[in-house]
């Protein structure tokens, strides 16, 4: 695991404690610093506080979505629907605000790993999509799409079930595994970068259909 965090005591904190829960932590505080170990330890998750020095973490976290599709968590100093909004735009998977509980963080870092590596089933053709649940590839018109872990998960969550409605907090506790006060933000923003890596055109969805009032469905096609 990789966490950037600048603030001494919080960085310090974090390594301890979740450290203790089992993990192996690489702590680093600045952007730049993160960007150099995402490239040579290659971590199974990367927490980021988004106010950094230097490179901030909105820039960080656009960097690493670019590089692959390694899972991101980022930390922010309050609840400001600007900056929750643009880090989940920027690619982040998920968020905690600070003063963050050591225990909310790991159980969101358990709960993205989950989705990494839950058991998946066979080869679906949907339209133009191809979705391998065993290898966890998608492919449109034979080429492969590169997908967050996050979108994979949700993509697999709809498609299992073409033509239901989904609700944005059924979504929340099944792609997740947020409890009642989970954050619908976190599903119209993996829902947008969904869109814009899978469709033709993301205005006129194909797929992944919004049902105005309740949520999304995937299809039919």
């Amino acid at each position: 695991m990789l966490l950037i965090e600048d603030d001494p005591a919080v960085r310090e904190g974090l390594e301890l404690a979740l450290t203790r829960h089992g993990h192996r932590v690489r702590a680093v505080d600045s952007g730049e610093q993160g960007l150099d170990r995402l490239r040579t330890d290659l971590p199974d998750v990367v927490v980021l506080d988004l106010m950094l020095p230097g490179i901030d973490g909105f820039e960080v976290c656009r960097r690493i979505r670019a590089a692959g599709e390694t899972p991101i968590i980022m930390l922010t100093a309050r609840g400001d629907d600007i900056d929750v909004v643009a880090g989940l735009e920027a690619g982040a998977d998920d968020y905690v605000v600070k003063p963050v509980q050591p225990r909310v963080l790991e159980a969101r870092i358990r709960a993205v790993l989950r989705r990494i590596g839950r058991d998946q089933a066979e080869l679906e053709r949907h339209g133009d999509l191809t979705i391998d649940r065993a290898g966890l590839v998608v492919a449109n018109r034979g080429v492969p799409v590169g997908l967050a872990p996050t979108e994979l998960r949700l993509l697999l969550e709809l498609s299992g079930t073409p033509g239901r409605v989904h609700s944005r907090q059924q979504l929340l506790e099944s792609v997740w595994e947020h409890g009642y006060f989970g954050d619908s933000r976190l599903v119209d923003a993996c829902v947008q970068r969904l869109r814009a890596k899978i469709e033709d055109d993301s205005a006129a969805p194909v797929y992944v259909q919004t049902v105005r009032g309740f949520g999304y469905r995937f299809g039919p096609v």
